[in-house]
């Protein structure tokens, strides 16, 4: 039954069961807290239930524990908790999203902060294990300040055993996870929050391991909500992937992210395949901004970027190639000419690691000198997340395919490949591009350091330049085809067409990815 029927018994009327089963579920809706939800419509905010309604397909709402109340009845009244605590601040159930099932879970900010109460947990257990057995994706909203003081009917001394964290991370490549951040999101929720797969965040969302309270009471000092890990910050260093202006936009992006779950569909109107042709700078060393570019391979609107603040030598999004939903991820020259530093290794693991969990194919693009060299860039632990960067590719098993934009150099661009140009199903270059074993010039000056250094500095720069142009035509995309260390350099107008045609003959399918691997079987 939907909200907009539900109302009040009548008073005048004989009580039945019916009768009182309606009133009660009457003031579980947000009809029966006027106030409470005029005031925080008044600061530009949505209801839990109301963003949980535009996310759904309307009807298909099965909820979970509508009826539980905060375990407090030691000390509130049981009418004032029902009327005051209603489903203990914590709203889930199952539904459909453009006809996907799915679970979805949200606090309720109206109900105690959308704090954590010990029956709101055994909810959430409860519907994290059914997700976890129908192999649901899940949505969670947030919003909350963490683990609730005051439930006192539940004997408790550190509730240190409550299952919620552990069950959510479990799910973990049992299907795929989302939150959306909005307001103040701390503690428990913050981590919850941060176990998903991809976090989705409005501009005021706050999320911190610790709200105020626990930091002052830490001896830390005293700080504003407002002051603790806000979206700006948390954008920069990686822990939000897509930032909205909006809680409205917050659920249209989720619905989009939850679609690339999905089976594969009709490609949207195609994008004029020729433009690719004049996307780069006819100097290979002017640096060029590859976002359009990735627009302009994917179909039209499909492409979804995510950690756009973070690492943005490395760019990585969701999209769709000819209707079938890929993860892209491509060197960006604009920054550090396309190095990939210790940051931007960490952000490619993570999204290789996102696109094996949700079995989507990975289409990688390589413009890239390598990986970031000198003291600076080990003091950030570069071996360790550039290893972890290989490793990752190394063991995909959803198809990868490989394109070479402009420069594949050194370990980086191998690892950009999953470690190697035949790792991905396919690995192709386009006209203009070169492969080498490191920087061209400076393979030039490491392997003549002797000779150069034997001759006066206007000669040696004429024999670099010379010996450089030697180099670049033995390291151009042709002749490494002809040694076959690549599988084919191809018109860059037929890119989407390649791709799609590699995914399908993998046998790419809803959820599954492939049933071909783009490595060696594990």
């Amino acid at each position: 039954m939907s909200d907009e029927t539900i109302r009040p018994a009548d008073q005048d009327a004989p009580a039945t069961g019916l009768d009182e089963l309606l009133a009660r579920r009457f003031l579980t809706t947000d009809a029966a807290r006027p106030e409470k939800v005029a005031a925080w419509h008044a600061k530009g905010r949505r209801t839990a239930r109301e963003n949980i309604a535009d996310l759904i397909d309307a009807g298909s709402f099965v909820e979970y524990g509508r009826f539980v109340t905060a375990a407090q009845e030691q000390r509130r009244h049981l009418a004032d908790l029902v009327t005051e605590t209603p489903a203990d601040g914590i709203i889930g159930g199952t539904a459909t999203v453009d006809g996907t099932p799915v679970a979805v879970l949200s606090y309720d900010y109206l109900v105690m902060a959308g704090t954590q109460g010990m029956r709101g947990h055994r909810k959430s257990d409860r519907l994290i294990e059914v997700a976890g057995r129908m192999r649901l994706p899940v949505v969670f909203f947030t919003e909350g300040g963490g683990g609730r003081p005051g439930d006192v009917d539940i004997p408790l001394v550190s509730a240190l055993d409550v299952g919620s964290f552990a069950l959510w991370g479990e799910l973990q490549g049992a299907a795929p996870r989302i939150a959306v951040v909005s307001g103040r999101c701390f503690a428990g929720n913050a981590v919850l929050a941060g176990s998903a797969d991809l976090r989705v965040a409005t501009p005021e969302a706050n999320l911190g391991m610790a709200g105020p309270a626990m930091i002052a009471g830490g001896g830390l000092g005293r700080f504003a909500p407002e002051e603790i890990g806000p979206v700006a910050e948390q954008a920069a260093n990686g822990v939000l992937d897509v930032v909205v202006d909006d809680e409205a936009e917050a659920v249209a992006t989720v619905r989009r992210l939850l679609a690339y779950t999905a089976e594969p569909v009709a490609p949207a109107a195609p994008s004029d395949p020729t433009a690719l042709r004049d996307l780069l700078p006819d100097n290979d060393r002017e640096a060029f901004d590859v976002r359009p570019l990735v627009e302009g391979l994917a179909d039209s609107g499909s492409v979804t970027w995510l950690r756009e603040g973070w690492a943005p030598e490395l760019v990585t999004g969701l999209a769709r190639v000819h209707g079938i939903a890929v993860g892209v991820l491509a060197n960006q020259s604009t920054s550090l000419a396309g190095a990939i530093t210790a940051a931007a290794s960490q952000k490619a693991a993570d999204f290789l690691g996102l696109c094996e969990r949700w079995r989507l194919p990975v289409v990688s693009l390589v413009d890239t000198p390598g990986f970031m060299v000198g003291p600076e860039a080990e003091r950030t632990g570069l071996v360790r997340h550039a290893s972890a960067m290989v490793t990752a590719g190394s063991r995909l098993t959803v198809p990868l395919v490989g394109v070479v934009l402009r420069r594949g150099y050194g370990l980086g661009a191998q690892a950009m490949l999953g470690g190697s140009t035949h790792r991905p199903l396919l690995t192709v270059a386009w006209p203009h591009a070169h492969l080498g074993p490191m920087g061209l010039e400076g393979a030039v000056r490491l392997s003549m350091a002797h000779e150069l250094a034997a001759m006066p500095p206007t000669e040696r720069e004429a024999v670099v330049a010379e010996q450089t142009e030697q180099m670049r035509k033995h390291a151009h995309a042709l002749n490494v085809a002809r040694v076959f260390e690549i599988d084919d350099v191809i018109d860059p107008a037929e890119s989407a067409a390649v791709i799609a045609a590699t995914l399908r003959a993998a046998g790419v399918s809803r959820r599954t990815g492939a049933d071909g691997a783009g490595g060696p079987p594990r």
